[in-house]
């Protein structure tokens, strides 16, 4: 204030507006202060007098700092907790915010001593007054010794501290409850060198004189946690090269940590080296003003692609230009200089330029799983997406963008409905990934798993210890995979002429029955494909998923195949629209547009995605993409692409290209050139079709061929009848009619069920294929 007086007061950030808690008569270097839950109680830390204020007073016997606990409701009682030449930070705990009002309020004193204690006051109210109960000495407890470096996590209640261990050092963690004291609850051991580092605090209030004293020889470490029980602990450590910066990243839920080591692009003498550290839940940052920004993927740092590393223009983050930052809550960041504190969040429109702009594998794909995960699924970011993967399949040369979008789509879509889930699903089509990130090198360590001792802990306690016990059976191989689908799938491809009537099989189609396809079209291998994966990734599941039940399972992998075409149709959809393409691709009497042969492109694209990652493709995906083909491709390309199996013949498409064709001389090529190559069960359902006397020759040829076959299986015991009403004097052919007629009449389903081959049919094409060798004409 105007006449040197010290106000303490607290902002709501619901009104805006200031509330004024207490005033001292004097001006007052203040360290540390806190308030409890129900506002009626101040502790306050400050610094009395200076070495040199006391030494020319001579006031060597008073205390150089004093820590008070104030009943602030009315102003009644002040009370001395500390009088000590140490500085000492205050924190009142919070009980969860449904909690009624509570007497008794807990207060931590951290101490430069390298200690923490609790006090235990008791309250009374007393006419409108609220007064401390406790007439002598406050209760207290000692919660940790010999700590060199502590952390308060204000929204979970939890004190992190370090305590320094001969070579190592030992992160301890201890949980606050609002009904119980206090509980130790992890222990785990880091690789951090404590010799000659001075006390450091975090999260405890920000003293600019006294951290600009030790900075330099104190820990720069933050502990942060996310909601899927991540816990990473970040550290900067020296270099003895000058534009080098060294920090590392303990992933202490996966058991290992990365050390990485950056090349500086530009220094200065005057900047500063440290790297500031921020939560952002599902990411950590790592920041270094106007050199680089480093988001790492809590939940699966294994692969370096997973973490967008950021330099120049693209790594500047708005407000924040100096090194002094702290991140005191999720996705919060207090910039001390200032006394400022700001939300971070990734800027949506600045990642999709970004990756629009990207000119490296690493930066590509780490971006495009950074909108996926971050932004989780919006129209608009989807749209853009897909656009950007057709316009950039041919520029990734490390990973398909189109299997990266699919998979880690899925994951991100499923993973949140059941816990664990995130485990046991794929989230990248990579087992591994050789790219590089340009400037940057990254040594990976084997450490020791945290300790855990906690009882019916829910939240964040129960999913970290979840996540270690994923660790310790091998997390990888937790992950579903298509190995074992592709090779049944193959098997039953092979063999399905003699198991096409197994309960196993029809169990198989059931479940493809099961799911929308993008319309309604018989495909045989699509189905079978489909209904193998939710049968094995049920399978999969139910072996760790066992607590959540068959039913939700079940469930659970329907809607995962289901989400799957789903993609698939919304990736058509978006290039259908792009190209504006519409109906006219089953007009196979005109050539295709530029749009057609992009979109084509693309579905061969994802005809070959799906192909290496043994991926089911909506029923009808197969007759677009040879409808396109027929349109956009000379007709030796198609054959070629149709015998390498890029385009398979349906019989949709098929029967519609039979029929739709005139007999040019140019269509009759196509067609004969479709035909020789259908299988065999296709061709006898489609050549109908084709009204041409090759077809028709081909067709007869086919049925005197099964007819004799079967004449060849038995003995013919009697001789040939004439048959009544021949319609032609010509011998050779009666007796064969004849003699093909007395099969026919033994065996009506002889050719699967169709009625309008016969010997009536033979008889016709005979005599046309004749009268054609002859010159003559048929009438």
């Amino acid at each position: 204030g105007n006449q040197r007086n010290t106000h303490i007061g607290s902002y709501d950030l619901q009104t805006k507006q200031n509330e004024h808690l207490y005033m001292f008569e004097r001006d007052l270097h203040i360290i540390s202060c806190s308030v409890n839950n129900e506002r009626t109680l101040l502790a306050v830390s400050f610094r009395q007098y200076t070495e040199e204020e006391r030494v020319s007073q001579l006031l060597q016997s008073v205390s150089k700092y004093l820590t008070l606990l104030i009943e602030i409701q009315p102003i009644n009682n002040v009370r001395v907790l500390k009088a000590v030449d140490s500085s000492v930070r205050v924190q009142f705990l919070y009980p969860v915010e449904d909690r009624n009002t509570s007497t008794e309020s807990h207060l931590l004193l951290v101490s430069e001593d390298k200690y923490i204690e609790q006090f235990d006051i008791r309250v009374v109210a007393e006419e409108h007054k609220v007064m401390i109960q406790n007439s002598g000495q406050l209760p207290r407890a000692r919660v940790a010794d010999d700590l060199i470096w502590a952390q308060w996590d204000m929204m979970e209640q939890r004190l992190f501290y370090i305590v320094p261990k001969e070579s190592r050092s030992t992160l301890k963690c201890v949980q606050f409850y609002p009904d119980e004291n206090f509980n130790s609850i992890l222990e785990s051991h880091l690789d951090i060198s404590v010799n000659d580092t001075q006390f450091k605090l975090v999260n405890f209030g920000y003293d600019y004189c006294q951290d600009q004293d030790v900075s330099s020889k104190s820990l720069n470490l933050q502990v942060f946690t996310s909601k899927a029980g991540g816990l990473c602990v970040c550290c900067s450590l020296a270099s003895d090269i000058r534009d080098e910066i060294m920090y590392s990243i303990y992933f202490l839920h996966k058991g290992y940590n990365k050390t990485f080591t950056v090349s500086l692009e530009r220094t200065e003498s005057h900047q500063l080296k440290e790297v500031a550290f921020m939560n952002l839940d599902y990411y950590v940052a790592a920041y270094l003003p106007g050199q680089f920004l480093h988001l790492l993927n809590i939940q699966h740092p294994d692969l370096p692609c997973y973490s967008l590393f950021l330099t120049g223009e693209d790594a500047r983050i708005d407000m924040l230009q100096n090194c002094s930052i702290q991140s005191p809550l999720m996705s919060t960041v207090l910039d001390c200089h200032v006394g400022s504190m700001y939300a971070v969040s990734i800027s949506d429109s600045s990642l999709l330029q970004f990756l629009q702009n990207s000119k490296h594998d690493s930066e590509r794909l780490a971006a495009l799983h950074c909108a996926l995960l971050y932004f989780r699924h919006t129209e608009d970011l989807e749209m853009q997406i897909i656009w950007w993967i057709s316009d950039n399949m041919s520029t990734c040369h490390s990973f398909d963008p189109i299997q990266e979008f699919i998979i880690a789509s899925l994951y991100c879509r499923m993973c949140p409905e059941t816990h664990d889930l995130d485990k046991l699903l794929p989230y990248s089509s990579l087992l591994d990934w050789i790219g590089i990130i340009p400037g940057v090198t990254c040594a990976t360590d084997i450490i020791s798993l945290p300790v855990l001792e906690f009882h019916n802990s829910k939240g964040f306690w129960e999913k970290l210890n979840s996540n270690l016990e994923s660790v310790k059976y091998a997390e990888p191989h937790l992950h579903y995979h298509n190995n074992v689908l592709r090779r049944e799938w193959r098997k039953l491809s092979e063999e399905r002429e003699e198991r096409t009537t197994t309960v196993y099989l029809r169990n198989i189609f059931e479940n493809a029955k099961k799911l929308v396809p993008l319309f309604q079209e018989e495909d045989y291998q699509q189905q079978l494909l489909m209904g193998l994966m939710v049968a094995q990734l049920k399978d999969h599941l139910m072996r760790h998923l066992q607590y959540v039940g068959k039913k939700k399972i079940d469930q659970i992998v329907l809607d995962y195949v289901a989400n799957l075409l789903n993609l698939v149709h919304r990736i058509l959809k978006e290039v259908w629209r792009r190209y504006q393409l519409h109906s006219c691709i089953f007009c196979f009497d005109e050539r295709g547009s530029v749009g057609e042969f992009a979109v084509f492109h693309i579905m061969s694209r994802i005809l070959e995605a799906a192909n290496g990652m043994c991926m089911p493709l909506p029923p009808g995906f197969h007759t677009l993409h040879l409808g396109l083909g027929v349109r956009c491709l000379p007709l030796h390309t198609l054959l070629h692409y149709i015998d390498h199996g890029v385009l398979h013949l349906t019989e949709t498409c098929v029967r519609k290209l039979l029929k739709d064709l005139d007999n040019t001389e140019k269509n009759e090529k196509l067609k004969f050139s479709i035909v020789v190559r259908l299988p065999e069960a296709l061709g006898q359902k489609v050549r109908q079709f084709w009204n041409h006397p090759t077809n028709a020759n081909l067709i007869a040829r086919k049925y005197v061929k099964l007819l004799l076959e079967k004449l060849g299986n038995r003995q013919c015991s009697r001789p040939i009848p004439e048959r009544q009403a021949v319609p032609v004097e010509f011998l050779p052919l009666n007796y064969l009619s004849n003699m093909l007629a007395d099969i026919e009449n033994q065996d009506v389903d002889l050719y699967e069920k169709q009625d309008h081959v016969n010997v009536r049919f033979v008889e016709e094409t005979a005599l046309k294929h004749t009268m054609n060798l002859l010159g003559l004409k048929y009438s």
